[in-house]
């Protein structure tokens, strides 16, 4: 009579996997843990923070930029990068605010197709012509501000939305208490989380950045994913503009200056590794509320300059950028 020997398991093989799933869990929800640290301390230091009020407010100022972040979050997965953004966001509003004058469908359609056209050509360059993201985005940057620049006379024409026009009720109009363009935040995030873990074309696009070489020689549609990733990051550049235009009831030229960092900081914030391969639709809608509770904060204790947003801001980023290359780290061990 035998007996079997049992196979030796391998020691430590257990820690190191559950440190693994440790590290990706701090990943992907270290934003929200801080969001939420931030929010109670500032509920329980500031008498007027954790108001309905406020609350609603930091809510619909972030909203503007979220729209954004939802594109860039997608154009980052896929390894890419796109500077255009806040370029695009200034020309979509602009656009929007003339459009107005033409009618609430103009208003509408005119910056979602001339901005996402933008992005189309970026995406086409990029992907079939094989430069590097940053400098055709950076081109279309200055393509976007010189068209903006072009459109309102070096910025000497501010365009106003009509007083009356539908338009303004987008970004204006509220439902239940909150502001539409929360609720369509809301609605486009909870499409993008279902794009990105329900269908082909978000598996696509993580496998794109976590190895193209492999992606592509899987069959993977790479081409026609990238160009749809920047082609839909134009036009949800164009959109956040239009909602501005709409809550200011004009057409400012000096928006977006800086927008495109902002977006980057609120994407990778919230666990996007600016490597691709890696990050969720949540983590981003995350890092664009921490970035907005901080400058409410800030407003809050009055004292400091508004410039300390942006100090603080790049701390964090920092923290964060040097966090998750150790935690990826951690990961493959």
């Amino acid at each position: 009579m035998t007996t079997a020997l049992e196979s030796p398991r391998p020691r430590g093989r257990s820690g190191a996997s559950g440190r693994a799933r440790l590290a990706r869990l701090a990943q992907r929800q270290g934003a929200l843990v801080i969001l939420a640290l931030v929010v109670l301390v500032a509920t329980f230091t500031f008498d007027s923070f954790g108001t309905a009020g406020n609350l609603e407010n930091i809510a619909l100022q972030a909203s503007f930029l979220a729209v954004v972040a939802l594109g860039m979050t997608f154009v980052i997965m896929s390894g890419g990068i796109d500077l255009s953004v806040g370029s695009v966001f200034a020309l979509g509003g602009v656009l929007a605010a003339w459009g107005a004058g033409h009618g609430t469908w103009v208003a509408l359609l005119l910056p979602l197709g001339v901005c996402g056209l933008i992005g189309l050509v970026q995406g086409l360059v990029i992907a079939r012509g094989g430069l590097p993201p940053f400098i055709v985005t950076l081109a279309g940057l200055l393509f976007a501000r010189g068209l903006l620049l072009l459109i309102s006379d070096e910025g000497a024409t501010t365009y106003k939305v009509p007083p009356g026009s539908a338009f303004r009720e987008l970004a204006q109009g509220s439902f239940l208490g909150i502001g539409y363009p929360v609720w369509i935040v809301a609605v486009a995030f909870a499409a993008g989380g279902l794009v990105l873990h329900r269908t082909s074309y978000g598996s696509t696009v993580l496998a794109i950045g976590g190895q193209e070489d492999a992606a592509d020689l899987m069959g993977l549609a790479v081409l026609r994913t990238k160009v749809i990733a920047y082609t839909a990051s134009g036009m949800l550049a164009g959109f956040g503009g239009l909602l501005m235009a709409s809550y200011t009831s004009s057409g400012v030229t000096i928006l977006g200056v800086g927008t495109e960092l902002e977006v980057i900081a609120a994407v990778v914030l919230g666990g996007t590794l600016l490597t691709g391969g890696a990050g969720t639709v949540l983590g981003s809608l995350v890092g664009v509320l921490l970035l907005q509770v901080i400058r409410n904060v800030i407003n809050q204790i009055g004292s400091l300059d508004s410039n300390w947003q942006a100090v603080i801001s790049g701390t964090i980023l920092l923290v964060v950028v040097t966090l998750q290359r150790w935690l990826a780290t951690v990961q493959r061990e």
